[in-house]
């Protein structure tokens, strides 16, 4: 069944879309708050498919993540009573007590370090917020940790990008299962370590 490669082709087509950065900008700002998808998977086929403004890209999504990093903080301090059942029931329960500890250990360089985390930056906007962190410099630690995360991904695309398509365009099938059958095993493990 071919899943992963027509989605491959989709988002190369929105990433050559006139209002992809639209896109992009939008996407980055409701990753940091509420929404599920990074916004790698727009910011890296946008890189692609225009490699002279990788970093206009980079920027855009350092800017507008940030940005929605402020409503996840203002989230966490405001109604943090009312998403609490959500986030046990999406799963993130977890996350969210595993990131609160990391504030409580080392404080705002967390926000920084979540930038590179597989963890949802919404988890880490919204316990910076229930933890009352000081607004400017989480605001700081946003953009620098967000910022060398999508500058990273933007400057590895345009430095090898041609040839990183050409070898992953034939095999983007497998490797879309892979990422998938690795994600459901992550999944299966951490709920069996849970219950034991």
């Amino acid at each position: 069944m071919q899943l992963f490669g027509p989605m491959y082709d989709k988002a190369m087509l929105w990433a050559k879309h006139p209002k992809s950065r639209y896109f992009l900008s939008g996407l980055s700002f409701a990753e940091a708050s509420f929404f599920p998808v990074p916004p790698d998977v727009m910011l890296a086929p946008m890189c692609l498919a225009r490699p002279s403004s990788a970093w206009k890209f980079a920027l855009l999504a350092t800017t507008f993540s940030a940005l929605g990093g402020v409503l996840g903080y203002g989230i966490g301090m405001f109604a943090f009573d009312l998403i609490a059942p959500l986030l046990k029931e999406v799963g993130y329960w977890h996350k969210y007590e595993m990131v609160k500890n990391w504030f409580d250990q080392w404080g705002i360089w967390v926000v920084f370090l979540a930038g590179f985390t597989p963890i949802p930056y919404k988890v880490f906007t919204i316990a910076a917020g229930v933890a009352n962190m000081a607004i400017v410099p989480f605001f700081i630690m946003s953009v620098l940790g967000r910022g060398g995360r999508f500058f990273l991904v933007a400057g590895l695309i345009r430095w090898r990008g041609e040839s990183v398509e050409k070898l992953l365009k034939p095999y983007i099938e497998r490797l879309g299962w892979a990422t998938l059958i690795l994600v459901v095993l992550a999944y299966v493990v951490s709920r069996v370590i849970k219950m034991n």
